[in-house]
């Protein structure tokens, strides 16, 4: 595979699972909190700060004001004007951009698919599933409270389509912004790793 996959998804639908099998299935480098280490460590600033930047995102209007309304996309402001969740933001753009051109990968969230959009040999996945499928995978797998398992998924969906929105500019979710999106909960985990892969495969010929 000369490709490199990123994969949005639903909270719940099995998008890191299926990234990661899919890594496994191509034999290339699988990336998720990976990320959040390899910038820690080039950035200087400790992994909890870009933890908490993703978990912030609760309202897209106040996340707006508070990080002053995407203050990098000011060319008056210097680097030093931004918020720390701005530069936590630059910083992990900055190593996606090098494990991208380090070859082949798998790459779950952390607005991959928007940083690499200037890369010609990116395909952008976004797997979502029914909210009925996404509650039995929390409980289990994240061992959530079955009795507020559905309005934890609804707040942590809200957290990263307001850190993507706010970031990219884009709406997180929206199908033009994706190569291929796919119901996880519709034809299963494996299934759907199946079907990325035919779909990548394919466009080798």
């Amino acid at each position: 595979m000369r490709k490199i996959i990123t994969i949005s998804r639903q909270y719940g639908s099995g998008g890191r699972e299926i990234g990661s099998k899919l890594a496994a299935k191509y034999g290339v480098p699988f990336y998720d909190n990976e990320l959040i280490t390899r910038a820690a460590k080039a950035s200087g600033y400790a992994e909890a700060a870009f933890h908490n930047a993703e978990t912030k995102a609760t309202n897209s209007l106040l996340y707006s004001i508070a990080m002053g309304m995407s203050a990098y996309g000011n060319q008056e402001n210097g680097f030093t004007q931004l918020s720390l969740d701005d530069r936590i933001y630059l910083a992990q753009s900055e190593v996606i951009r090098k494990v991208a051109e380090e070859g082949p990968c798998v790459i779950v969230g952390h607005c991959a698919d928007y940083i690499l959009k200037e890369y010609k040999n990116v395909i952008n996945v976004f797997v979502y599933a029914d909210m009925d499928f996404r509650i039995e995978r929390a409980i289990r797998i994240d061992n959530l409270d079955p009795a507020k398992a559905e309005s934890e998924i609804i707040k942590k969906d809200k957290r990263r389509a307001n850190y993507y929105n706010y970031h990219s500019g884009e709406k997180w979710g929206k199908v033009n912004n994706y190569h291929l999106a796919v119901n996880s909960g519709f034809i299963g985990i494996d299934n759907t790793v199946e079907c990325i892969k035919a779909f990548v495969d394919c466009l080798k010929k």
